[in-house]
């Protein structure tokens, strides 16, 4: 993890405490953390979900690779030393959009293990919801895609470091959630991205849809 450079700092806690956000919102912050290979389908998947998750009511934001590094990471390259920055980054964006209630959808492709289990441990220290999803795609298919040209680029040599040409990808052994996106659907991964919300309460039950939320407003309204 890295270092604490600033001393004579105290984290301030608020009057408004986490759960009180959650009621608000009627949902759980939580971290999920799309991983894989450029073309793997990461972004395309946060953006049908974010929309998905609209649908229902649930508040979602996607912190998307290239995004972030128009702004707040601007300033890194795609070193080893600065991947791992960029990710250390992320991850405390995101503990900050859990601890506001929000569903962070991060879309990175974040090669390194080690960079990936300390944003977890940052998650888990912070005891909030981390879940990775290893969004699996052949090289080939990845490379076949290729929508940004990337690898057409990374291939004729014009750009270093790409990971899965001349950079390495770890890929995760036990992920929450595994896509086989060269097999699936888009709405196959939503659909199970979605359930593995439902299903370990992280979108509860007893919260309430968007249709509820109105029907309630209008009975609300009669009354």
């Amino acid at each position: 993890m890295a270092e604490q450079k600033a001393t004579n700092v105290t984290w301030q806690d608020g009057q408004i405490s986490r759960e009180d956000r959650y009621q608000i919102l009627r949902q759980k912050g939580v971290t999920i953390w799309f991983t894989g290979l450029s073309g793997s389908g990461k972004s395309t998947i946060a953006v049908a979900l974010e929309e998905a998750l609209f649908n229902m009511g649930k508040l979602s934001y996607r912190l998307d690779g290239d995004n972030v590094r128009l702004g707040i990471n601007k300033n890194l390259g795609f070193s080893e030393q600065d991947r791992k920055e960029n990710i250390r980054r992320i991850g405390e964006i995101a503990k900050l959009f859990g601890d506001a209630g929000t569903i962070a959808l991060s879309s990175f492709i974040s090669p390194y293990k080690i960079d990936r289990d300390e944003v977890r441990a940052l998650h888990e220290a912070a005891d909030l919801e981390f879940v990775e999803v290893f969004v699996d795609c052949s090289l080939a298919v990845a490379e076949e895609r290729d929508p940004k040209g990337l690898y057409k680029k990374a291939r004729a040599g014009q750009i270093k470091n790409f990971t899965g040409i001349d950079d390495p990808y770890e890929a995760p052994a036990t992920p929450e959630i595994h896509l086989k996106t060269d097999e699936m659907t888009l709405e196959q991964e939503v659909s199970i991205v979605i359930d593995y919300l439902i299903d370990n309460e992280i979108i509860m039950r007893s919260y309430l849809t968007r249709a509820d939320d109105q029907a309630d407003s209008a009975t609300a309204a009669a009354w």
